[in-house]
């Protein structure tokens, strides 16, 4: 299960644990092609694209949309995902909040936005797994991927607004940072796998239409969603990723040392 799923990394992801023998339910807001939008700018990506990617490589999708600051969305979805197929092996939680107010200085965040970023960024995602996690420890296994920030690590290059971050949407990614590292140290002795994974700065479908990629081109290095979406069919396929459990996986640096995108790094 891919949360955000309908393009970036989460439409990456999805298409390499398919690619990985895994069938897939994807979750987003945007589920037929042409819906997306960031105010007047269009934005391509659907689940009804990533559906049709998954099934040409002849694993089966199941679309349901989700939105992650809605928690009866959360809810709803978890249980038409359990009355259809039961359980979930894998759970990715990749889909961020994306409204308003990441961009605000510190005297200028909105106390109740703030809360609403946390939830979406924090609480939220934790429910999610709440729901997910029972099932997973009556079988005694399962795999827990979600998606940090660099944001949460590292000072910003910038002040916010000016090709930095704020702290209302920081904040909120460092505590989410904390359920991967709370998971394992609670239930790796009952099969449970569980990472953060960094994907680094990533020119998504978003950051192209909002010129991002030009503006922090001089500060980080920018790498296309499939390097992170490879890193997320490794972490949940391969054994070796064990020795990452419960610790930050920075899948830039991964994905080089294992060569795991061919032809990249260029």
């Amino acid at each position: 299960m891919v949360t955000g799923a309908s393009r970036g990394i989460g439409r990456c992801g999805a298409l390499a644990l398919a690619a990985r023998g895994y069938d897939l339910v994807v979750t987003a807001r945007t589920v037929h092609e042409g819906e997306g939008r960031i105010g007047d700018i269009p934005l391509p990506g659907s689940l009804d694209k990533t559906c049709a990617e998954i099934e040409a490589s002849g694993r089966r999708a199941l679309a349901v949309p989700m939105d992650v600051t809605d928690r009866d969305s959360i809810r709803g979805t978890w249980e038409r995902v359990a009355e259809e197929w039961g359980r979930v092996d894998v759970l990715v939680n990749n889909a961020p909040y994306s409204g308003g107010g990441t961009d605000a200085r510190v005297l200028d965040i909105d106390l109740d936005l703030a809360a609403r970023i946390l939830d979406a960024n924090h609480l939220n995602q934790l429910l999610l797994t709440q729901l997910v996690l029972p099932g997973m420890l009556e079988r005694g296994e399962g795999t827990i991927i979600n998606l940090g920030s660099g944001s949460a690590l590292v000072a910003p290059p910038a002040p916010a607004g000016q090709g930095g971050w704020s702290l209302a949407y920081c904040a909120s990614k460092a505590a989410f940072h904390q359920i991967a590292v709370i998971v394992d140290v609670e239930y790796r002795s009952a099969g449970i796998r569980a990472f953060t994974m960094e994907p680094g700065y990533t020119v998504t479908e978003k950051a192209i239409a909002l010129n991002h990629d030009e503006r922090f081109a001089q500060g980080f290095r920018g790498d296309p969603p499939e390097v992170a979406g490879a890193v997320i069919g490794w972490l949940a396929d391969s054994a070796e990723a064990d020795r990452f459990l419960g610790r930050m996986v920075h899948a830039q640096a991964l994905c080089e040392k294992l060569s795991l995108v061919p032809g990249w790094p260029r």
